[in-house]
């Protein structure tokens, strides 16, 4: 474990790059001794604005080198971070930037309109200059920041992550790499970044890019095939969905993706023949992840491991396969680097984090060889592009017009999404359903990839033999 407080680990990755180029951003290439000075004044400049240890800070950025510094320098000052995606709904926004949050930092221009909160524009928290002393401030047992889940209830659940967890993660540490992070860090000479930085997923790569010696370059819009080959990118993130557009893609109009050596596949399980395919056109360059906003990084298969596990485990994280019927049950997980909780809802945090375990509710079994297989899960969600979405949300949404009796949603394979969600409704008497409005009402409470890519009206629910509804019935029309 790092003496210094996090963010003490990524700083020494900056000062070692010294005069190398760590992030390339149009034009521009930063060197790590540049972002560590950026980081340096945006710490004074949040320093100056009076932010320090607990205090909620809201970040809205892009993918610049300047938002990098404003996300490590964050943590420099012992803040609460909190990571607003681009595309959330406003409602979620607003719940988001009201859990206890002091400021924000935008990089947009104009800033968006945050009421009664302190919008702290990032070009002026850099206008300090730099003297060169940056003091980490971060408290071991403090909350280091909140990464939200998909938000398909409608409040996303807020993962609390506190200091001494972000600098128990391996990402920055090459000592600490499990095999399969080390192989991959041996990919990662120019990582395409986009979207946004405040992505869980895209900064941690990000970050163990720095400490393999490569460089983040920036993309946006992402556009693949086309961004891997102007960048001449070695590793991108994908999901499961841009996974098959871009197979499909070289397949009928190729593109010189001859840079190529990784792809980080996660959010989604990918059937085992369409791994084949992906690595017959692509080459062996997917690794597939398995991890929870929750634990982070669970398990990942390498290009080399057979389909369809996601891997052999590394030796710092704990599986139990607990209730088993048959050769399956449910897998308790312990990381180090894993949340704490959900930040200001107990009654879920005691459902889920267990004697020190994280309850992941998805089921699977360990093969001869120790590679871990998921079968299935124990809750009813959807995973549209990455992101998990529970069901239970849409059915109550779609039973507010007085047109439906009763709704139902399962989830199908999805080319475009990984994963959509179905609808089947039983009309209210009397009453024909308007399909249209009814998607319109899911959309404007629960956001897009909640609404159900098709919606059946049936007579009756089928029932199991305990007279339960039984929605393995419902098939979607093909």
């Amino acid at each position: 474990m790092p003496a210094d407080p996090y963010p003490g680990p990524v700083l020494d990755l900056l000062a070692a790059a010294g005069d190398r180029p760590v992030f390339e951003h149009g034009d521009r290439a930063v060197t790590g001794a540049q972002l560590l000075s950026l980081v340096r004044r945006c710490a004074a400049g949040l320093r100056a604005a009076g932010l320090g240890p607990g205090d909620g800070l809201a970040l809205r950025l892009g993918v610049t080198p300047e938002a990098f510094a404003a996300i490590t320098a964050s943590y420099a000052v012992g803040a609460r971070v909190v990571g607003v995606r681009p595309g959330l709904p406003a409602d979620q926004i607003h719940h988001l930037l009201s859990q206890d949050i002091t400021a924000v930092v935008t990089d947009a221009s104009p800033p968006p309109p945050t009421p009664a909160l302190s919008t702290l524009p990032l070009g002026e928290l850099l206008d300090i200059p730099d003297d060169g002393s940056l003091v980490l401030s971060g408290r071991p047992d403090d909350v280091a920041r909140l990464v939200h889940t998909s938000g398909s209830t409608g409040r996303p659940k807020a993962c609390a992550q506190t200091y001494a967890a972000m600098n128990a993660a391996w990402n920055a540490r090459p000592s600490a790499w499990p095999p399969v992070i080390r192989e991959l860090a041996s990919r990662l000479q120019r990582y395409l970044v986009f979207g946004t930085l405040s992505s869980q997923v895209m900064m941690e790569y990000g970050i163990l890019t720095l400490a393999a010696g490569g460089t983040m370059v920036a993309a946006d819009p992402p556009s693949l095939p086309d961004a891997i080959a102007k960048h001449r990118a070695t590793a991108s993130v994908i999901t499961v969905p841009r996974l098959y557009k871009l197979v499909a893609a070289q397949r009928t109009t190729p593109s010189d993706l001859s840079t190529l050596r990784a792809l980080m596949v996660s959010g989604s399980p990918i059937p085992a023949s369409r791994l084949r395919e992906a690595q017959e056109v692509l080459g062996p360059v997917v690794f597939h992840g398995y991890g929870q906003t929750e634990t982070g990084m669970i398990s990942m298969a390498t290009p080399y491991d057979p389909p369809p596990s996601v891997g052999i485990p590394p030796d710092a994280v704990d599986i139990e396969i607990r209730n088993v019927s048959g050769e399956d049950g449910e897998l308790y997980v312990r990381t180090p680097s894993q949340a704490i909780g959900y930040w200001g809802d107990p009654e879920e945090t005691a459902e889920v984090f267990v004697d020190g375990w994280i309850r992941t509710r998805d089921l699977g079994h360990f093969d001869t060889d120790g590679r871990l297989h998921l079968t299935g899960r124990t809750r009813e969600v959807v995973i549209v592009n990455a992101e998990l979405h529970y069901m239970g949300p849409i059915e109550r949404t779609l039973a507010t017009s007085p047109d439906v009796a009763e709704a139902y949603v399962t989830a199908a394979p999805d080319e475009e999404q990984g994963e959509a969600p179905h609808a089947f409704i039983v009309p209210a008497p009397g009453r024909t359903p308007d399909l249209g409005a009814l998607r319109d009402l899911v959309q404007d409470r629960l956001g897009p990839a909640c609404v159900p890519v098709t919606i059946t009206l049936i007579d009756e629910v089928p029932t199991a033999p305990s007279g339960k509804p039984d929605k393995r019935l419902l098939k979607p029309p093909s």
